[in-house]
Formats: C-alpha cells, structure tokens, sequence
C-alpha cells in the first residue's frame, strides 16, 4: 500500500483486530475510490466508524436488515465498487447466509465479508451471538476464500491483501477485542493461502488460527519446559484455500498433528486439514482441538477456551494425549 498506514506497529498492541481492520480501510479509501462500506447498525461495535467518518458518502448503514445489506452489496459490485460488508460474525454467517450463497458466492463477486465477535468472544452474550459454525458454512460455498487472522498484525496484512491481491468472495474471521499479540511484529510475508511457521518442531505440529494460534505458541513451549518435546506451531490463516503443502510436510516431519480452532470441531479447520490427510493417504496420530459438537455454555471466551481444552494448558494436554496413540 503506497499510502502507508495511520499507526505503527508500536501501536497495534493497543488495538483490536476490529480497530485495525477499520483504520486500515480507511487508509486504503484514500487511494482505491472503488471501496464502500456496508453496516447493519454496527459500525460502532465493528470499529468502521473511522471510515464512515473519512468517506461518508461511501458508507451505507442498513439499520437491522443484513440480508438487505448483503444484496446491496452484490449490486454495488457489480457495478464495479468494491464493498466490505461488516456485521456480527453470527449474523454474517447464519442470518444473510442465503443471500451470501447465491448473491454474492454463486455469481463470484468481488465482496469481502469481515465479521466481528466470532467464535466464542461473545461467550456472556448467548448462544444466539455465539459463531462457532460460521467457517463451516462459509468455506462450503464455492467461489467462497475464508480467512482467520491470528492477531491485529495480521488482521492488517489480511485487508490490505483483499484489496489489492484477491478478487472475488472473501470472509474474514476476527474477534470482539479483547485477543492478544501472536505476532512480535509485522515483519513477515503474508500470502493469502500460504500458512506461517511459527515456530520448528519434529515431535509433533499444532496446526492453529485466530485466537488459538497464540495458545499453541504457549503450549509448544510448556510441552518444551516440561516434557522435553519438540512441537512445531503452524499458523493456518487461510482455512480455505487451505495449504496442503504445510499439512503434508508437518505430516510427514513429525508423524502427529494436532488442530486448535475457536469453532465446532465438525467443518473447521481440523477437519480441513483431516480432508487433506486423508485425500493424501497419509496415517499419523491427529487430534482436532476446538468446540465439541455441543451449543457453548455462557460464559467469558477465558473462561469457555479453558472449558474447551483451546487454552495453552488444553492444547498442550491434547499434544500429549495424541504422542500416546498407537
């Protein structure tokens, strides 16, 4: 982005994924004209008042009608602008899914869908603002990309990259803002598609995105200061098109895989990567981390990750588990 962005990477400790995510497009408004954004009366929860601010004559608030939001967008972009659809992740996914499937998916549009409050980061508000089965559902649709940055850093990299190197349907995964720091800074290369090793192993590899990313990083070094293993920590952004060359390397290296998502175990990552697996021939001890097939008790996302073994200590239990298959 020739423009650069309106903070450092000093800064980005202090901001969410969704603050992030709302100034970079701002920043990115200034120089692609063809970028309006799309609200379902959320902008403030969604921290894209900064851009509704710079440029409102290319922001659109639909009050409470997501559907309606989400067709809008199709024709937006088919008369060549470039929409960002912002709502709740549980709405984004479930309320407009229909009209997502076939307004914006079937006709492979260039809409990019960021939600916020996914997984279980809106763990004291209720099943009904839980999402834990939105990355199920999107990366079903053809056409469709889907994308879980770990962290504010990479939430940047992400939308910078949808503007100026993807084309076509996007959804982007975040949370409400309260997830810390994967990354130390923001120097890496960012592929959508291509995962990031976080860290070398060769007696096990966590595969992990979004919030569980950092988890795995704090696993791997227990596992490292108490067991005396050497786990390898993978961090697979990119859920579809998912990088089979990362799985059938960490395969192979290490012979056992286990997978941490903050969603429902059934059409996530893990089972991403266990399609992978199993396409390739490839038997290793594997294990998939994340939501049983349950409705997520109330609670906060702390307390939820410990209850559902994606907290480093319930990761690391999962590698050691894992190590004593046969």
């Amino acid at each position: 982005m020739t423009g650069g962005f309106s903070y450092t990477v000093y800064d980005v400790s202090e901001l969410s994924q969704a603050e992030v995510y709302g100034r970079v497009l701002a920043d990115l408004g200034k120089e692609h004209e063809e970028i309006v954004l799309l609200t379902a009366d959320l902008a403030k929860s969604t921290k894209t008042g900064v851009f509704f601010k710079a440029f409102p004559g290319r922001s659109f608030n639909f009050g409470i009608a997501e559907q309606n939001m989400v067709s809008a967008s199709a024709g937006l972009a088919t008369n060549g602008k470039l929409p960002f659809v912002s709502t709740m992740a549980c709405f984004a996914s479930m309320r407009t899914c229909e009209q997502v499937r076939t307004d914006i998916a079937y006709p492979n549009l260039n809409v990019k869908i960021v939600a916020t409050h996914a997984g279980l980061s809106m763990g004291n508000g209720g099943t009904t603002h839980h999402a834990t089965e939105d990355i199920a559902i999107m990366r079903s649709m053809a056409n469709m990309t889907v994308i879980v940055p770990a962290d504010s850093i990479e939430t940047g990299k992400v939308v910078q990259a949808a503007v100026e190197k993807h084309r076509g349907p996007l959804y982007v995964r975040v949370g409400r803002g309260f997830e810390p720091m994967a990354y130390e800074d923001a120097g890496y290369e960012y592929e959508i598609g291509k995962a990031v090793r976080m860290r070398e192993g060769k007696d096990a590899a966590i595969i992990a995105c979004g919030v569980c990313v950092l988890q795995s990083l704090e696993a791997a070094e227990q596992l490292a200061e108490t067991d005396g293993l050497d786990v390898g920590v993978i961090n697979m952004h990119t859920i579809k098109p998912i990088d089979r060359e990362a799985i059938i390397a960490a395969a192979r290296e290490t012979g056992c895989i286990v997978t941490a998502e903050e969603h429902n175990v059934i059409g996530g990552l893990g089972g991403a990567v266990a399609e992978v697996l199993a396409e390739e021939g490839i038997g290793i001890r594997f294990m998939r981390r994340g939501i049983p097939d349950v409705f997520s008790v109330i609670g906060y996302p702390e307390d939820l990750y410990a209850r559902y073994g994606i907290d480093a200590e319930g990761i690391a239990g999962a590698v050691r588990e894992t190590l004593k298959k046969v």
